[in-house]
């Protein structure tokens, strides 16, 4: 199994970015797909998760400003990111796992795969 993060870069604060993870190895149609960021010192938090039924979950400081989505053709997830802030700024790592029940879909532990992360800086 692999995830490929992508998409990554600096930015200016109300700015955009799109994020991609691209999959292989996995019945990506049936997967939770996860996007966790992390920041220097701090420890690894949840941003947003996508359901094999495509419904989603946010993290409330990005809630209106980032949306996730999927295209299962692709085996691909995406984060676009509107309105960036400078506390936006981090390592962003896709996840992924099968079997995630509602109540831990923010839980990092509860995510078999991982991808390599993807540098994300907002300058002010």
């Amino acid at each position: 199994v692999q995830l490929q993060a992508s998409g990554g870069g600096l930015v200016q604060a109300g700015g955009s970015l799109r994020l991609s993870c691209v999959t292989s190895g996995l019945t990506f149609s049936r997967y939770t797909m996860g996007w966790f960021r992390q920041a220097p010192g701090k420890e690894r938090e949840f941003v947003a998760a996508i359901r094999y039924t495509n419904s989603t979950h946010y993290v409330d400081s990005v809630k209106g400003r980032f949306t996730i989505s999927r295209d299962n053709a692709k085996n691909t997830v995406f984060l676009q990111m509107n309105n960036l802030k400078p506390e936006d700024t981090a390592v962003y790592y896709c996840a992924g796992d099968r079997q995630i029940i509602l109540s831990s879909i923010e839980v990092p532990d509860q995510y078999a795969y991982w991808g390599q992360g993807t540098q994300v800086t907002v300058s002010s």
